[in-house]
């Protein structure tokens, strides 16, 4: 099974890294690294389930590795970072009209065909298409209108918010299949047991 080490640079962790080796090397040797989007998360059980993407390119994710790994979350409520959300939505690929969905059922991908009503692009985070000004926070997607057979999903990597109808059948899925769950990583050096838990999606480390 393949993992990745405290000591490989990838992405924004070679940041977090040095941020944090001196606790680490302090702990004795090194552990290693995980990281994956979430599709399940049991707060109650303290558990949560990825998706790994073992490309580690916040641009070009690869969410393709097949079964999902669950993780204990740390012990130590000081080790655990922003609460993960989770969603089933893996890519939403709008060249082929594609989305990309885990079903938990047969626990394998599923890419659906959709018939795309609307698209916008370059849609930063402030927009207010996707921000309510008023309220002062963003909008909550995915936007499933099941009488007119439309689904509204905003893809913030991507920069773009569409609107796509599917057959009826998909209507029945519950709300979170056509939502993209939160990237995180994840420190452990036992098996299955997290020992510090970073939720990316929700954790700006420039921010002072």
């Amino acid at each position: 099974m393949r993992r990745h080490t405290m000591i490989k640079k990838f992405g924004l962790f070679a940041v977090l890294t040095l941020l944090s080796l001196g606790s680490l090397i302090a702990c004795g040797k090194l552990g290693n690294v995980d990281q994956g989007r979430v599709v399940e998360f049991d707060e109650e059980k303290g558990l949560v389930t990825l998706i790994r993407d073992f490309k580690a390119d916040p641009k070009n994710p690869d969410y393709t590795h097949l079964p999902p790994y669950t993780y204990e979350m740390p012990k130590d409520p000081s080790e655990i970072g922003a609460l993960p959300k989770a969603g089933k939505r893996m890519k939403l690929d709008t060249e082929k009209k594609q989305i990309v969905i885990f079903d938990t059922a047969t626990q394998d991908f599923k890419t659906l065909d959709y018939s795309l009503i609307s698209q916008a692009e370059k849609i930063s985070g402030d927009d207010p298409q996707v921000y309510d000004q008023e309220a002062d926070k963003p909008k909550t997607f995915p936007m499933i209108d099941r009488g007119k057979k439309t689904i509204t999903v905003y893809s913030a990597r991507q920069k773009i918010l569409t609107t796509f109808s599917l057959p009826d059948e998909y209507f029945a899925l519950p709300d979170d299949t056509w939502d993209s769950g939160d990237e995180v990583r994840i420190y452990y050096k036992e098996e299955g047991k997290a020992r510090r838990f970073m939720n990316l999606s929700k954790t700006d480390i420039f921010k002072k």
